[in-house]
């Protein structure tokens, strides 16, 4: 038997899913081999270790359940961009999707083109950049190319002109093929999607369209939107942006237009991880719950999430809560996992192999110490995203008054700061000041974006030692 405190090993002849640490640290683990390009195992306890652009932690609730007894606890699985991050950005493959229906003409339109034009100035002559605009039909404004006459570029911008009804379910479809026929490896992929209106010409089928952009995704290719004004479906298009692992804004004036296409294309500059899939598979004796922000059937034990893109300075966050039988003493793997992603500081995909351990034991006072602080923070905070839906519907149905509303969201934003998500808790306080000034039709659009980022699991962090 090794003296290696860093070593896991099976034991022979028992349970599979039983793992006995050799050495005084039972959550500490190691490499997988010695090429430190190669998959890791991560446990429960380990210091994050730096996996190309991401750092991975996993952090049990608690390090110990009761033996001989049904049990339940909670793992907090955090994926931070940083770590390898070079600062040196990938290059990028963006198209523009733009609604130049009836009601953009004006001001609106106007901000589109310069929020464009804005874009190609950021941009860098490795980029390759696309257009497409729909309204009751759709067209490639300016095909896939790199942006080396950001001149020319702008000039095709300014023909935009606004024409009648939306049809978002082929102007998607039109980007995504602009996007895959121009593919080098590498490149970090993005549809940036913006409208002021519903759909009102193709397939106007929220569930088609979701599903629609989850195919897109499949293919590897992001999808952000924004939607701008007071007209377009604010739940299609957090849906959307859900389903598609990008970003939702809500931008209430034209003039705004330009700062968030602007935020977008920071976002893209520092990417440290995309196309991340997480699959997780229960012990046979052990049940999945939950899982916070996913829809998933109790009881299941093989889950396999898509999960939003990272960047640098951006964390995501993955609450699992399980359920034991009876279990007999000693320390088992309850739960094993896999992470794959497409690295923007290796340009390779990368793989991590995870490890969920827990120790059944007799000793109840070791079983009830509270909850991992972590731990507790967020699955409190997924929770929340509940209460703000919970708010939204009670304000929609008359169930609850503006000023219940406001002591609600208060209580919301206090926690959102406490966690450091500044963000939401901005739009939360945004939310709050609408419903004191009498502006109601815009919180729902406001809060569904908190909601987005929380479900996604995503928050910002301090990359600063």
């Amino acid at each position: 038997m090794t003296n290696d405190p860093n070593k896991t090993q099976m034991v022979p002849g028992g349970d599979p899913n039983r793992t006995q640490t050799i050495g005084s640290d039972p959550n500490k683990t190691q490499m997988i081999g010695s090429d430190p390009n190669r998959t890791q195992m991560m446990q429960p306890g380990q210091a994050p270790i730096p996996v190309k652009g991401l750092d991975i932690e996993i952090v049990a609730g608690r390090k110990h359940a009761l033996a001989n007894a049904p049990s339940r606890e909670g793992f907090l699985i955090e994926m931070r961009g940083g770590g390898g991050f070079s600062g040196t950005r990938t290059g990028l493959n963006v198209c523009l999707v733009i609604d130049r229906s009836g009601s953009m003409e004006g001001e609106p339109l106007e901000y589109v083109k310069r929020a464009c034009s804005y874009v190609v100035d950021l941009l860098s002559p490795d980029d390759v950049l696309s257009i497409v605009t729909f309204e009751e039909t759709v067209e490639v404004l300016m095909p896939p190319r790199k942006v080396m006459n950001k001149d020319l570029v702008k000039q095709h911008i300014q023909r935009i002109q606004p024409g009648n009804t939306t049809n978002l379910y082929d102007g998607l479809a039109l980007a995504a093929q602009q996007i895959m026929g121009s593919r080098e490896p590498g490149r970090v992929e993005r549809l940036i999607v913006f409208s002021d209106g519903d759909p009102t010409a193709g397939i106007k089928d929220y569930g088609a369209l979701v599903q629609h952009v989850g195919e897109i995704k499949a293919r590897g290719i992001t999808c952000t939107f924004l939607g701008f004004g007071y007209e377009y479906n604010e739940e299609l298009l957090a849906g959307m942006a859900k389903r598609g692992g990008g970003n939702y804004y809500f931008i209430q004036r034209p003039d705004l237009i330009p700062e968030v296409f602007r935020t977008e294309l920071d976002k893209l500059f520092t990417m440290a991880a995309r196309n991340l899939k997480l699959e997780l598979k229960a012990a046979r004796w052990v049940s999945i719950r939950q899982i916070y922000g996913q829809s998933i059937n109790y009881g299941q034990r093989e889950v396999t999430i898509d999960l939003a893109d990272v960047e640098k300075g951006s964390a995501i966050e993955v609450v699992v809560d399980l359920e034991f039988q009876n279990h007999p003493l000693g320390q088992y793997r309850v739960m094993s996992g896999r992470l794959t992603y497409d690295d923007s500081a290796s340009g390779k995909q990368e793989v991590v192999d995870l490890d969920l351990i827990i120790e059944f034991t007799a000793d109840q006072s070791l079983c009830s110490v509270p909850q991992h602080p972590r731990v507790a923070q967020a699955v409190e905070v997924s929770m929340a995203s509940r209460a703000v839906e919970k708010t939204m519907m009670g304000l929609k149905s008359g169930q609850i008054t503006a000023a219940m509303a406001v002591a609600d969201l208060q209580k919301t934003q206090v926690l959102l700061m406490q966690d450091g998500r500044t963000l939401e808790a901005q739009q939360v306080a945004q939310a709050v000041r609408d419903l004191q000034g009498g502006n109601v039709a815009q919180v729902e659009k406001t809060l569904i974006g908190t909601v987005t980022q929380l479900d996604q699991g995503k928050k910002t962090h301090n990359t600063e030692p």
